[in-house]
């Protein structure tokens, strides 16, 4: 048995972000490259070790009986990213809001206002 704490990546998962850091090409070569590989691995544990606790935390929300909690919890700290549709309407939004700046401002906007109009069915 070992004295390894509950949130401490497993050997194996280390070893597999070492080999998606190169995947990715994160350099790993110059003094410079160490530090971006090794920030990527630090990364990756980090929010490991935090998806580990919130998961930790909602099984005991939901031992407790607190199943409405347990979803809230879920919820306000992982929350879903924006749809496309709605990234598309905020982007919109902003143009509206913006229309007396140059065209150059609206690059973000149009990119993903473009990138909705195309998932949209015929």
């Amino acid at each position: 048995m070992t004295n390894q704490h509950p949130i401490t990546p497993p050997p194996e998962l280390v070893q597999q972000w070492g080999h998606d850091a190169n995947l990715s090409g994160v350099p790993y070569d110059d003094e410079i490259g160490h530090w971006a590989y090794e920030q990527y691995i630090a990364t990756r544990a980090a929010q490991w070790g935090a998806d580990q606790e919130l998961e930790a935390c909602c099984e005991w929300l939901k031992l407790e009986g607190h199943e409405y909690e347990h979803e809230a919890l879920l919820a306000a700290r992982r929350p879903k990213p924006p749809s496309l549709k709605e990234q598309a309407l905020q982007e919109l939004t902003w143009v509206a809001e913006h229309l007396e700046m140059p065209l150059h401002n609206y690059c973000n906007a149009i990119h993903i206002i473009h990138r909705a109009l195309e998932a949209l069915p015929e």
